[in-house]
């Protein structure tokens, strides 16, 4: 059953610091000094930055430290606020409430990796690359920007990383190569939708993994008209219109549920699903995931089947 709503951690801007043009880093503590919960590579946080403005942060700090959480955040001139928010009115010392983490993009065991990472989509392969490191995996990263001023960590990167690291400008390289795929190469890949769809158009079947920050656009519905939810803890049936999501029924009929991004690709609204085929249109599951129909993102995904049951 999913977990109702909660109020997260409240959490001290420890840091501010400029990790690129346009892009700020910030150290997360807890005020009296409590470790932080535990986190694998690759996991984000919700960062609720005010209200109905919820926002999703890779961390990318070092996973053994527990006494702060790093994150770094794009300013996105087209975006919904966040990003405004966080540049110009964030300061050190002031506290923000924080969920997490989620990880919806682990590290698996894998011989060797190539890493992919285009502007901000850096952040998530940080921690993975001393993961590999430190898991005896072979290992190299293709990194790309606009410019060199707006790739952040690159410093860091090749301190600790040397010349297993490629930083690759786009107006001094062109765009990146994407013909990365070998036998028993693990291909990771983050970045702006333009990137992952190229790469997605070369990758293997089990090869590649991405992580989306912008949501895929959906193919039409596999089902046009209404459709039933059952909830199994309780037997209630909900009927869900055209016009609404599952989400907004389940929150209509009083159901608790924790969501987010309302778009699909942070992974808040999870929900177990006993019976019934899935009608999937998030951004984080793979095909294989897919197929089990075993779960689904309430806020976006909808039924292939005339009845959902799901483990609420």
């Amino acid at each position: 059953m999913s977990a109702a709503p909660d109020a997260g951690l409240r959490l001290v801007v420890a840091h501010r610091g400029e990790a690129a043009d346009g892009v700020v880093e910030l150290r997360l503590r807890d005020p009296s000094g409590a470790d932080l919960p535990p986190w694998e590579p690759g996991a984000h946080i919700d960062v609720l930055l005010g209200d109905d403005l919820v926002r999703q942060y890779s961390l990318c700090g070092a996973p053994a430290d527990r006494s702060t959480w790093r994150i770094a955040v794009l300013r996105e001139p087209g975006g919904r606020g966040g990003s405004a928010f966080v540049h110009d009115s964030l300061r050190t010392g002031d506290v923000v409430r924080v969920r997490g983490p989620r990880n919806h993009f682990a590290l698996e065991p894998s011989p060797r990796y190539v890493f992919i990472a285009g502007g901000i989509g850096i952040t998530p392969i940080l921690p993975m690359l001393t993961a590999a490191t430190a898991a005896g995996a072979g290992w190299r990263l293709v990194y790309g920007g606009r410019t060199a001023a707006s790739m952040a960590f690159v410093d860091e990167l090749r301190a600790e990383h040397g010349d297993r690291v490629r930083v690759l400008p786009q107006d001094e390289h062109g765009l990146l190569d994407l013909d990365v795929f070998d036998d028993d190469t693990l291909v990771y890949c983050c970045g702006p939708p333009a990137l992952l769809d190229a790469i997605e158009r070369r990758g293997r079947p089990g090869s590649l993994r991405v992580e989306r920050f912008a949501p895929v656009e959906p193919a039409e519905p596999v089902r046009t008209g209404c459709f039933e939810v059952e909830l199994a803890h309780t037997g209630t049936v909900l009927t869900v219109p055209p016009d609404r999501s599952v989400l907004e029924v389940l929150e209509g009929a009083g159901v608790q549920i924790l969501s987010s991004c309302r778009e699909g690709t942070c992974g808040t609204c999870e929900t177990g699903v006993l019976e019934g085929t899935v009608d999937h249109r998030d951004s984080l599951l793979d095909a294989a995931e897919r197929a089990a129909h075993d779960t689904m993102f309430v806020c976006v995904s909808r039924a292939g089947s005339r009845r959902l049951r799901l483990d609420l």
